[in-house]
């Protein structure tokens, strides 16, 4: 469905970005649900102005609904497309809430270094804003009712493991500050722990307009690697060996993912793609129980060779090598 935004911000589209966020902040302020309880037509407006709002603040985003217009916009980005990396913190300074978000989404590692995380849209508006990017959301609410005791401030992070993390554990010391006051957490990651899985830290999400504080949840993303890939409990790696190792055999040291090396028996004769399997160098799956580590062997192709090699390998394969 064609959407005006500079119309539902009431700017022209020529507006600078103060006046678009000039506008936003007045009409959030007008139909914030706190302020318009049970009336679904603020509600709506509430979520077209969010909407038009994440649009026109991203100079990409707004270059390509200009360029675009309204209809093919909309078959290029999805909701999840439109809020995704939305400005929070400035919304919830522009509507004058006391709570630094883009501190408290930023997460510090045990070295200190800062990494932007996204988390789950439909959990923050619903809890945070008291609103969902969902269509039905607010006949959902009419028929659950006023939620008196549940805290609306749960809050959703993704956090991003290695695969040694996901091996052996991990403790991370991450950092927030939902008061202004930084806070440190110790999170500990369980070995083989799942991609997509939640890990949940009581009280310590954000605070709702009652100062009531909810939880943080972490949903872990497991990041590539640049050695190893996984298989399920098994993760593989590639060994490069020459042409001559392969017929005649060799060892190799390969890479684990407990920080040691292992050597490697290849047989001869061993072809180019063949796996070799490594017994409980995997990760652990749910029963404790490790996979197994396989390493593919790649055969090495020489691009330079000398005049005697040349000739050597032509003798061979004249006699069928």
């Amino acid at each position: 469905m064609a959407k005006d935004y500079y119309k539902i911000l009431g700017v022209s589209r020529n507006a600078s970005q103060e006046e678009i966020k000039k506008a936003y902040r007045r009409l959030a302020l007008k139909y914030h649900p706190d302020r318009n309880k049970g009336n679904k037509e603020a509600e709506e407006k509430f979520k077209e102005i969010n909407e038009a709002y994440a649009v026109l603040s991203d100079p990409e985003k707004r270059r390509q609904y200009d360029q675009f217009g309204s209809t093919e916009f909309h078959r290029r980005f999805s909701q999840e497309d439109i809020f995704r990396d939305f400005d929070f913190e400035s919304i919830f300074k522009d509507l004058g809430i006391g709570f630094d978000l883009g501190s408290f989404f930023g997460f510090g590692s045990a070295r200190g270094r800062r990494k932007t995380f996204h988390f789950d849209l439909g959990d923050l508006f619903s809890q945070v804003f008291g609103t969902s990017p969902r269509e039905d959301w607010f006949e959902e609410e009419v028929r659950r009712g006023p939620r008196q005791t549940e805290p609306r401030g749960d809050v959703v992070l993704e956090l991003p493991v290695t695969l040694e993390e996901v091996a052996q554990g991990a403790e991370k010391i991450i950092s927030i500050a939902p008061t202004g006051k930084p806070e440190r957490l110790r999170v500990k990651i369980p070995p083989g722990i799942e991609e997509g899985q939640k890990l949940r830290i009581r009280a310590q999400g954000a605070y709702d307009f009652s100062g009531r504080r909810g939880d943080l949840y972490l949903q872990i993303k497991i990041e590539d690697h640049p050695v190893f890939e996984r298989q399920g409990k098994d993760i593989l790696c590639r060994k490069e060996i020459k042409f001559t190792e392969a017929v005649f055999g060799t060892t190799v040291e390969v890479p684990t993912l407990y920080g040691k090396m292992v050597k490697v028996k290849v047989p001869p004769g061993t072809k180019g793609g063949a796996k070799l399997r490594l017994k409980g160098l995997g990760l652990p799956g749910k029963d404790g129980q490790k996979g197994d580590q396989l390493v593919e062997i790649q055969i090495k192709v020489p691009r330079d060779l000398t005049g005697d090699q040349k000739k050597l390998l032509r003798k061979l394969a004249e006699q069928g090598l």
